[in-house]
């Protein structure tokens, strides 16, 4: 059989960054995917400066990577009462078509070592001392990056996110809008709350755009979140390479279990409940899990250590502003205090972007927007 020290299943941002961590150390590595390169996959495009840093810092050469997407200086939000903030971020923004980033990650992963197969998992048996693959791969560690509907997870029998915290979104491409130029631009809605569109322009005339909404009953057609998308951004045009995705929102602490196979990424239900924002949590989650899967001790319990450490007290605040947010309003006084202090609207972004937290100040400027709005209403 055939031996090897890390075996990742899922070559997109999460499989990718777990690999290089793996690689820096000095491991083995085997990528595994069931897709040939290039290949599409639903996203908002997004990957903050943030993500950029952490895939440098393992090796990735980053111009490489974004070359050819200019960067994106400004953000527009539209909270679901009609306030609205719009200023230039402290950080940039790359909008880069999911179809190039993760083909140009997979070729840095292998220009660091890592052997890409394609390959589907059908089988996976984890014992003390490593994980067997289809019966012709062992490997010391397992990291499953496979996504939201994770396969990895599923044979090892661990639970999917609750539906109250699962969203839903679609997205293609349309002409770029005039009015915005270099703007990534959000609408929400209080019809469907949570629920949002966005329009980020990729600098070749064209914008990634779309529509999400948390599930919280039956099932939503195509056409219904179409319908959605139009009545947040009306006049978009025709629009191109329509594809939906379930995004499991992160409830919080991650459930990181012991032993040989790690989830990173969706595939442990790490999405921003406030943006539907992953690609930042891929990277980090997987290169954490790509360290860890080379140290002694036992995998499992290293990772989850490191992840606390790395994000626990996000999580907390993501946690936090996901039950704060069944009510629009408070989102709704958050922004027009973002909106007078530019320190507080860096903040926002680096939460829904990144790896930011719930500042005092921010919780200071939205309790005194409420109260200016419960004031206004008597």
């Amino acid at each position: 059989m055939e031996q090897v020290d890390v075996a990742v299943v899922g070559a997109g941002p999460a499989g990718v960054a777990a690999a290089a961590a793996a690689r820096q150390a000095g491991a083995s590595v085997v990528l595994l995917d069931r897709h040939a390169f290039p290949r599409d996959k639903s996203c908002g495009d997004g990957i903050a400066a943030e993500g950029l840093d952490q895939l440098a810092a393992l090796g990735v050469d980053v111009r490489a990577v974004t070359a050819g997407y200019p960067v994106l200086h400004r953000i527009r939000l539209t909270s679901p009462g009609g306030s609205v903030v719009d200023g230039r971020m402290h950080r940039s923004v790359h909008v880069i078509p999911r179809e190039v980033l993760d083909a140009r990650l997979v070729g840095e992963a292998v220009r660091l070592g890592a052997e890409l197969r394609q390959h589907r998992v059908r089988s996976l048996v984890a014992d003390a001392d490593g994980v067997t693959l289809d019966g012709t791969l062992r490997a010391s560690v397992v990291i499953g990056a496979d996504g939201a509907e994770s396969v990895v997870r599923r044979l090892v029998d661990r639970p999917h996110q609750q539906a109250t915290r699962t969203a839903i979104a679609i997205r293609g491409y349309a002409a770029a809008s005039p009015q915005w130029p270099g703007t990534q631009v959000i609408v929400m809605t209080d019809a469907h709350w949570p629920a949002y569109a966005w329009t980020f322009p990729i600098g070749d005339g064209r914008a990634n755009v779309g529509y999400g909404q948390l599930l919280q009953g039956p099932p939503l057609s195509r056409a219904e979140l179409l319908v959605g998308l139009d009545r947040l951004l009306p006049d978009l045009g025709p629009i191109e390479g329509l594809r939906a995705a379930h995004l499991p929102l992160s409830p919080g602490r991650a459930a990181v279990r012991d032993g040989r196979v790690l989830l990173v990424g969706d595939a442990l239900g790490l999405v921003n409940p406030l943006s539907g924002e992953g690609i930042s949590y891929a990277v980090i989650s997987g290169a954490l899990a790509g360290r860890a899967a080379t140290m002694p001790g036992d995998p499992g319990t290293t990772y989850r250590r490191a992840l606390k450490v790395r994000l626990g007290r996000h999580l907390r605040d993501a946690a936090l502003m996901h039950r704060l947010n069944r009510w629009p309003s408070v989102l709704d006084a958050g922004v027009r205090a973002a909106a007078d202090d530019d320190e507080m609207f860096q903040s926002l972004v680096r939460f829904g972007l990144a790896d930011g937290g719930v500042t005092l100040r921010a919780l200071r400027g939205t309790v005194r927007e409420l109260s200016h709005g419960a004031a206004g209403s008597r």
